[in-house]
């Protein structure tokens, strides 16, 4: 299709063309059902298939080990903000907390409510300009878990090096999925909405260490609880067909891509391009992040004056890269440039950038 724009949202997100293609070809007639998958029942062996191959897939391609529960939940890692501390925390134990930026701040709020909770590093600081490193996360006597943003979406940083503090981390990876390898060693449970680089928003994918289930909350309504939904299935109430549907599609097109392996060249293939640009600019562009935590799936900049920056975004609207606009809370410009989102949609926005630079000299 030659009317796509180039799609650089930082959620709900570009989607792989060929899985929209396909999904198109089966939404009215599911493999000759007469009807669509979304107007099935949920315990019918259509989406049974299409659930289990979704969560086979995602074991795959995420190489989960397989003490290890998958659940597929709705609300978004919103919901899980609350869900972690209501399920993990029990009376005598506190949950440390990285204060990354927006979202790190969201989970830590939410998290208040429900336990004893304290900030092991406060990036606010240094205007969440960069992640923590080891030795600056600090970690307090009978601590449950320490709980991370891996990618920060509006700040676009991320950590880098994952931190081994003796504790089990807990991290919401939203908009990092499936770009590089998990240490599943290290960690209890892992989660993230899937509009950011898995398929359309209204589900979280969340990882459950099996053995900590037991020890879950149980004084807790039958869909907050982990054991029960791990139990369950994830099927003990309806569940999102739809996003389980395109999720288990968009895990076979990274599968058949070549795998995690494959999405983490990638990923940092794009954001090299992007950076260079942006570093060899003359600081026309720059970006307002630490070099060494930037992240490779939300590149955000700036341009020498907000009349620039204005006209850059209309300008780059109107030749059809579209959503580059910072979020509101920082402003500025923000390319994400998920999984699904083409090199050569780089490479092209690259070429605008320094277009651009040459007919708006600052």
């Amino acid at each position: 299709m030659n009317n796509r724009v180039h799609n650089f949202s930082a959620g709900p997100c570009t989607l792989p063309l060929e899985v929209l293609e396909e999904a198109r070809e089966e939404f009215v007639n599911y493999q000759e059902s007469g009807m669509s998958l979304i107007e099935m029942s949920h315990r019918g062996k259509h989406f049974d298939s299409v659930h289990s191959n979704a969560i086979q897939l995602a074991r795959e391609v995420f190489e989960v080990p397989d003490d290890f529960s998958i659940l597929f939940l709705q609300g978004g890692a919103t919901l899980q903000f609350s869900m972690i501390p209501m399920n993990l925390l029990a009376d005598s134990k506190k949950a440390a907390y990285v204060d990354s930026g927006s979202w790190g701040s969201a989970a830590i709020a939410d998290a208040r409510i429900y336990g004893d909770v304290y900030i092991a590093w406060d990036g606010n600081e240094c205007g969440y300009s960069r992640m923590p490193s080891l030795g600056e996360i600090h970690i307090k006597a009978n601590t449950r878990y320490l709980h991370i943003t891996s990618n920060e979406t509006i700040g676009g940083i991320r950590f880098v090096e994952w931190p081994d503090v003796n504790v089990p981390l807990v991290s919401d990876m939203s908009s990092d999925y499936m770009s590089r390898r998990i240490p599943w060693q290290l960690f209890d449970v892992v989660y993230g909405g899937v509009q950011k680089n898995l398929g359309p928003a209204g589900m979280a994918v969340i990882f459950v260490r099996q053995s900590i289930l037991s020890k879950c909350n149980k004084s807790l309504g039958r869909y907050l609880r982990y054991d029960l939904q791990s139990e369950k299935n994830s099927m003990l109430n309806t569940p999102p067909v739809f996003p389980i549907y395109l999720l288990g599609k968009v895990l076979r097109w990274m599968k058949l891509g070549g795998g995690i392996e494959a999405m983490e060249r990638a990923a940092e293939e794009k954001a090299a391009l992007l950076y260079y640009a942006i570093d060899n600019s003359s600081d026309y562009f720059r970006s307002p992040v630490s070099v060494n935590c930037r992240s490779v799936m939300n590149v955000v900049f700036r341009l020498p004056t907000s009349d620039l920056e204005n006209l850059f975004l209309q300008e780059a609207n109107a030749a059809g890269f579209v959503n580059l606009k910072g979020h509101r809370s920082v402003g500025g410009c923000r390319a994400s440039i998920y999984n699904a989102m083409p090199r050569s949609s780089v490479e092209l926005l690259v070429d605008f950038m320094k277009s651009f630079q040459l007919s708006n000299p600052a």
